[in-house]
């Protein structure tokens, strides 16, 4: 019987192995299945994977909320604790580092060394930086050098100067999407004035990255911000000696400049810029005609400045627009700043204008150069773009003292119910566009769409910007 009973058990773990196996197999068939089923449906999915895949260390410049909100507490304990960090990587937009003492900047290397000053926490002693105010925009940090700040030991061995500068210097890169107008005031010009306003034109501009067509076309701005000759950092194998230097630009606000945000005794605001824009093109009015006032005398008209871009969100009747506008007494001028290539002549345009108007987009930049008192009418397409307008160019406008108008357009005035059925997504629920991505939120309501404004209901936007100008 004892036998019989072990011959049982062999039996039993036969049949256990055997079932294993047979279970096993089974598992393997049925997943070889799904990953050749779903390939083939999904030939995306590794791309799916990877674009998803759990955060881990972000890229250069590139700083996650937690990363983030970790620089802002690390901050805060190393200043209580009387410690005083170089860098600061807390704020939202950009990073910046602000250094005193013995520094050695050497561009072909790009790394900049400073002996470090009592009080500095010894174990944050290098960073990496990418002095450009757009910190969270991958593909635009793409296009930027990354710069290595070192704190070193007084006795540390660092190389010679070549250069010894008393003036502070400033690093930042035109990288990013510059050459589109907001971009370029919005990510470099207005922070590089908010950062240089304390040295009144005693600071160096050591630029990386440098576009030659870029400085020439600011080169007014760019000189009244410093006296100094533009190094070109990327090319400069010169190792150059500072006793202050600041790495990256300081941001406030889209297009503008945050009062509160301003460092005690500077009090800076976006009409100064406007004051700084006045002075560098040589603008000759301050501000909009007043109708009803002296002007009316004169016999002088409002000028309306119409941007009718070219490419994509264009006005489909332009030349009905003009006619309605002359009707109301608007002396018309249509332009397309994608064709303008002299900014100063162009900004005299502006400054001659009492208002503006144009569909969202970059060529509303342009407002910087009206005067106080102006008009923008700004144009918003179909897409869930009112709070991106408001904040791009809305906010931007009332801050330099310039009067908002806001038009949504209808689904009739688009041009996309020609391109989909009325009940498509695209017009009805455009917030599940939205949740595709920006990428392809853009490629449909900032590419695909013209405008054709009904005049009956515009009309009344011009109206209420004549009786602004009163």
């Amino acid at each position: 019987m004892g036998c019989e009973n072990k011959f049982c058990r062999r039996l039993s773990s036969r049949k256990h192995r055997k079932l294993h196996l047979s279970l096993l197999a089974s598992c393997c068939l049925i997943s070889v299945t799904l990953y050749v089923r779903y390939s083939i449906i999904f030939p995306r999915l590794s791309s799916w994977l990877r674009n998803h895949a759990a955060p881990g260390t972000p890229p250069s410049g590139v700083i996650s909320l937690d990363h983030r909100l970790g620089e802002s507490v690390r901050r805060k304990q190393e200043l209580k604790q009387g410690k005083v960090p170089l860098c600061d990587f807390s704020k939202r937009r950009s990073n910046v580092c602000e250094l005193q003492g013995d520094i050695r900047i050497h561009g072909a290397n790009s790394s900049v060394l400073v002996a470090r000053p009592k009080g500095v926490d010894e174990s944050r002693g290098s960073w990496l930086i990418k002095p450009h105010p757009r910190k969270e925009d991958p593909y635009a940090m793409s296009h930027v050098t990354e710069v290595s700040v070192k704190s070193v030991s007084d006795h540390a061995h660092v190389p010679e100067c070549s250069t010894r500068s008393s003036a502070p210097a400033i690093i930042f890169s035109t990288g990013g999407y510059m050459g589109n107008a907001f971009h370029d005031f919005t990510d470099v010009l207005i922070p590089l004035f908010i950062t240089t306003s304390q040295f009144d034109g005693g600071v160096q501009f050591l630029v990386l990255d440098i576009a030659p067509w870029w400085i020439q076309k600011y080169d007014s701005i760019l000189k009244r911000l410093s006296r100094h000759r533009i190094i070109d950092l990327s090319k400069d194998n010169s190792v150059r000696c500072f006793s202050r230097a600041i790495v990256g630009l300081k941001f406030h606000k889209e297009m503008s400049v945050g009062a509160a945000m301003s460092p005690e005794g500077q009090q800076l605001s976006m009409p100064d810029f406007g004051r700084l824009l006045r002075d560098s093109f040589a603008l000759k009015r301050q501000r909009a005609i007043k109708l009803g006032g002296p002007d009316r005398e004169k016999k002088k008209k409002p000028r309306l400045m119409i941007i009718a871009r070219t490419r994509t969100r264009r006005f489909k009747n332009v030349d009905e627009i003009v006619r309605v506008a002359r009707e109301l007494d608007f002396e018309v001028v249509v332009t397309d700043t994608e064709r303008e290539s002299n900014l100063s002549e162009f900004a005299q345009l502006v400054n001659s204008c009492d208002v503006m108007m144009g569909v969202h987009g970059a060529g509303l930049a342009n407002l910087v150069f009206l005067p106080i008192g102006a008009v923008l009418i700004q144009v918003v397409p179909l897409g869930e773009m009112d709070d991106i307008s408001r904040v791009d160019f809305g906010e931007p406008a009332l801050d330099l003292k310039i009067k908002y108008l806001h038009y949504s357009i209808t689904e009739e005035e688009s041009s996309l119910i020609d391109q989909y059925p009325r009940d498509h997504p695209v017009l009805k629920e455009p917030r599940s566009i939205a949740r595709q991505g920006w990428v392809f939120r853009r490629s449909v309501y900032l590419v695909k769409q013209d405008v054709k404004l009904n005049m009956a209901r515009f009309r009344g936007f011009m109206l209420e910007a004549l009786r602004y100008l009163h």
